[in-house]
């Protein structure tokens, strides 16, 4: 699979002919139309490609992906780790080091055969099994980006001077499920938001047009906000980035302190689950990035072979109860898994 061509797909939208790849951000101001992974290490990736057009998301081609059996993912915190790691949290809202923190796993499974692992073949997959409206591929495997999509959150969106971001923040199965708690934590976050956009955006611009609103996605829902603002006259994704990276509905607030505790509580790096996934047009000054949840990525590193990884997590408050937020963890990943190993049944077909 290391011989498919580089490609990048976002909805309807898609690129081809790969023209230069770099680390820059200040690329993403200069000219031409860019896909962009940054991890939420900060490892970031601009492929610029020359060829642009829309077209449908294609209909998912039997034997194009071949996921791991569903018994074959292990995850980097069991569950025994992971409501520790839910008490551990608690204890520092206790202490007043932190309002909010997220606590995330990584899992992990083999590929039973790199060669028919083409991401994009499993974005189509996603796509009929799991709808999202960030949905895309990055495939660049020279360059180490192997990425599926199949985001509902939106980190940043440009247009011109004009920024916005989305913050997800609140999870249930049915509106009736979304609890207090949730709205809270919604509200910190925004104010989160707020605070980061208003170090790059031009002084009294920014604004929360919405606040949690419910969203339904599939087999979940989600209170979503909107905070938008606008940049200063000299300020452009370099800028951007800096100022709001990594996203405060992935993080927790304050973010430093966050960042601090997802670093000594998490036993795996996120990659680019939890960063920022999408597309600029330099030349048109637009752009929208995701943020990287919902998202596989094939990692070619490890000397058993190729894996797929995905990851799932949690915002903790002090009202977080810690084997529901496993719960959470396991609602948000357990359709997505089920599409990935082809075992997500749709119209009394297997998906897969």
């Amino acid at each position: 699979m290391h011989d498919l061509a580089p490609l990048a797909r976002f909805g309807r939208l898609i690129a081809t002919d790969l023209r230069d790849v770099t680390s820059d951000p200040e690329a993403l101001d200069s000219a031409g139309f860019w896909a962009v992974v940054a991890d939420f290490e900060g490892a970031l990736t601009c492929a610029r490609f020359g060829n642009v057009r829309t077209e449908p998301v294609p209909a998912p081609i039997s034997g194009r992906w071949r996921g791991p059996a569903a018994e074959d993912w292990t995850s980097s915190l069991d569950r025994a780790g992971y409501t520790a790691g839910v008490r551990r949290i608690r204890e520092h809202i206790a202490a007043g080091e932190v309002y909010q923190a997220n606590l995330c796993r990584i899992l992990s499974a083999p590929l039973p055969d790199p060669a028919a692992a083409d991401v994009d073949a499993l974005t189509a997959l996603l796509a009929r099994g799991n709808p999202a409206p960030y949905a895309g591929t990055i495939r660049l495997p020279r360059h180490g980006v192997d990425i599926a999509t199949a985001s509902p959150e939106l980190y940043l969106r440009r247009d011109g001077a004009v920024v916005e971001s989305g913050p997800i923040k609140g999870t249930g199965r049915t509106p009736e499920d979304l609890l207090e708690k949730d709205h809270a934590e919604n509200v910190m976050i925004v104010d989160l938001v707020r605070n980061d956009l208003g170090r790059v955006c031009a002084t009294g611009t920014v604004s929360v047009p919405a606040l949690c609103e419910i969203e339904a996605h599939p087999g979940l829902v989600h209170l979503v906000s909107t905070v938008r603002g606008e940049l200063g006259p000299k300020d452009g994704w370099q800028a951007l980035l800096e100022a709001t990276f990594p996203p405060g509905s992935v993080t927790g607030a304050p973010k430093s302190s966050a960042l601090k505790i997802i670093d000594a509580l998490e036993t795996a790096p996120r990659g680019p689950y939890c960063g920022g996934i999408g597309w600029v047009d330099a030349d048109r000054g637009t752009g929208e990035l995701a943020v990287g949840i919902r998202t596989f990525w094939i990692d070619r590193t490890p000397p058993g072979g190729p894996v797929l990884r995905f990851g799932t997590g949690a915002g903790i408050t002090w009202g977080s109860d810690p084997e529901r937020e496993w719960d959470e963890t396991e609602l948000k990943a357990s359709r997505l898994l089920a599409v990935a190993s082809g075992a997500y049944v749709t119209g009394g077909r297997t998906a897969g």
